[in-house]
């Protein structure tokens, strides 16, 4: 199995990344950014591509691919409804479309948030703009599947690119590995978990499409 994976550099990408490497099944992992990576691996090949709405020199590497993990996602805080649209579902939408031309059918999991508002007409700005952005995926002749995490725990090492959450995990990490295993299943989820949820829904598919924090921990 061949993936395309869309924000390796981020937290969960980084988490995503990780159990790809490692999984057997694996043939290859094609890395599509605006920056380098660190990461090295003979399996790994990391390409730049520094606008990601024009994907055209990659597109032969693209059609390779049997599914696609999409984890690049910027947070709202600061963001007028325009810009965060722009970043966020016109963005998607452009790498999604792409996908779906060049092989209709391949899987693509999305990293939306608990709380998305699939009505599109709630009050919290980026709520509405992540279900419009999940809406219009669904309708894209893709295996699409929705992922909608809460609070997710770093397990190995991983790092946010948001300097407020990486604060916060700074400041509580040696207490959120342990906390997770007392907190619900529909609460919390990991970056290790995340990974492997994303593998077996390319592997096997789900019979849901949008899949809550515990949807995503019953996946193996």
């Amino acid at each position: 199995m061949n993936i395309v994976i869309f924000g390796a550099s981020g937290m969960v990408g980084q988490g995503v990344l990780r159990e790809c490497l490692r999984d057997a099944g694996v043939g290859r992992v094609l890395a599509v950014g605006r920056a380098p990576l660190a990461a090295r691996d003979p399996k790994l090949e990391a390409v730049v591509v520094p606008d990601l709405l024009q994907l055209g020199a990659i597109e032969g590497r693209l059609a390779d691919c049997d599914a696609c993990f999409f984890t690049l996602g910027v947070s709202s805080s600061g963001l007028d409804e325009a810009r965060y649209t722009a970043l966020t579902h016109d963005l998607t939408l452009s790498v999604a479309r792409t996908l779906a031309r060049l092989r209709p059918g391949m899987v693509f999991t999305y990293v939306s948030g608990a709380g998305t508002d699939s009505s599109e007409r709630g009050r919290s700005m980026w709520a509405r703009v992540k279900g419009r952005t999940e809406n219009a995926l669904l309708a894209l002749p893709l295996k699409a599947f929705m992922f909608r995490p809460g609070l997710i725990v770093p397990m190995h090492g991983e790092t946010s690119k948001t300097p407020a959450y990486r604060v916060f995990y700074a400041l509580t990490g040696a207490v959120l590995r342990p906390l997770r295993r007392l907190l619900p299943s529909s609460m919390a989820t990991t970056t290790e978990q995340m990974g492997r949820a994303m593998l077996a829904v390319a592997r096997d598919g789900s019979a849901l499409r949008v899949l809550e924090s515990a949807d995503i921990n019953r996946l193996r």
